[in-house]
């Protein structure tokens, strides 16, 4: 959108955060945007390095089209708190050397929570994308990130209607939300021509393609989060489940490093010892949006997939007991199923029955939301920088 002002030159340039994988599909569409918005937002990219896979980084950014970061932090793993405390002490001085008009955060990893903290102690205005989003469960890292950062966030961009309802309960001030859509839609719009063929994926990956040419179609499935991968009791039945699935539909299972790693430390790999099971390491973004667009259902405790699986209309399982995309499961193709093998085996056979949900496109899930965000954020920052000179 094309506006007769100019950015003022007073006005430093706006930062943008990206600290693991999710945040690389929603910041994409976001950069471009601002780049193609006359006049064009100047910007800085910051990764902090809470993902520091650099292989996986490099295809990421380059599958997406994704700048490379100006500044990256290489922060690493650790605890939350030491995570968090890390981002910390080596954002303040990139705030400091820039001098931005505002510091924009994407979804709620750690990275994002702590660069709004210190935006919050140097007066620095923060921009949140993805705001309002609530599972509701506080024992989820994510949900104290999402809450903290919509509190401190002096403008706030949603992905769904019932994100506002959220944040005026938590007493969030109406004029600071705006709703936009999902850019994660956006990504996943722009991609999608581009995306790997199943067949492909499997072939680079050095497995038979043919494995997808099974009549009732394949499965796709990721699991990730701690309460179900960290503990014998929790993973075991799972893996079991996922096996019994796989009777009825092979399944391609992306492994997060996190989930190999407790396969190997329980010893529960017996239970995926199947021809009918293909076992890949984490993929690109091309590689799995083409396997979730070919995909016949889809297992996961993602929060990217249920709203992905969604827009691509592909019925979704997802193993977790509460979502905070609401949405997925009211419109979409998203169900929850816990991780309770019976529900999870009832949820596969009415999908494979022809039973599964077809839902539709949430409201603004069209591919122009990074553009709805650049044109409202110019004139937000243009008045707040005219409010603050006064």
């Amino acid at each position: 959108m094309a506006t007769n002002e100019a950015w003022p030159a007073q006005l430093g340039p706006v930062i943008c955060v990206v600290g693991a994988r999710p945040n690389f599909m929603k910041m994409a569409p976001i950069l471009r945007a601002f780049a193609t918005h006359r006049p064009s937002l100047p910007t800085l990219l910051v990764h902090t390095g809470q993902h520091y896979d650099r292989d996986m980084n490099d295809r990421l950014f380059d599958d997406l089209r994704l700048p490379h970061p100006d500044i990256n932090l290489e922060v690493g793993s650790g605890t939350h708190a030491l995570q968090t405390a890390e981002v910390m002490r080596r954002f303040e001085p990139v705030l400091d050397a820039q001098q931005p008009s505002c510091v924009l955060v994407v979804g709620d990893v750690n990275s994002t929570l702590a660069c709004t903290l210190v935006c919050a102690k140097k007066a620095v205005p923060v921009v949140h994308v993805e705001a309002g989003l609530r599972s509701y469960d506080r024992a989820m890292p994510e949900e104290i990130n999402r809450v903290l950062t919509d509190q401190i966030a002096d403008r706030l961009y949603t992905t769904e209607r019932s994100a506002h309802a959220n944040l005026a309960r938590e007493g969030v001030a109406e004029e600071r939300v705006c709703f936009v859509g999902n850019v994660m839609i956006d990504s996943l719009l722009s991609n999608r021509e581009s995306a790997h063929s199943a067949a492909k994926t499997l072939q680079m990956a050095g497995f038979d393609p043919a494995v997808v040419d099974d009549p009732r179609g394949y499965g796709v499935v990721t699991l990730h989060r701690p309460s179900n991968v960290d503990r014998e009791e929790n993973l075991a039945p799972l893996l079991a489940v996922l096996r019994e699935v796989s009777d009825q539909v092979p399944l391609i299972f992306a492994l997060h490093p996190r989930t190999r790693a407790n396969i190997d430390r329980f010893s529960l790999g017996e239970l995926l010892a199947s021809e009918r099971i293909v076992l890949l390491p984490p993929q690109g973004y091309l590689e799995m949006l083409g396997l979730l667009a070919g995909a016949k259902l889809v297992l996961s405790d993602s929060g990217g997939l249920q709203e992905e699986t969604t827009a691509l209309g592909v019925p979704c399982l997802t193993i977790r007991e509460n979502t905070e995309r609401p949405i997925t499961v009211e419109q979409g193709t998203n169900t929850l199923v816990g991780c309770d093998p019976c529900a999870i085996r009832i949820g596969v056979n009415e999908i494979l029955a022809g039973a599964g949900k077809t839902g539709r496109v949430p409201e603004f899930w069209d591919g122009r939301a990074a553009e709805r965000i650049a044109a409202d954020l110019f004139q937000w920052l243009i008045a707040h920088h005219a409010q603050r000179s006064r």
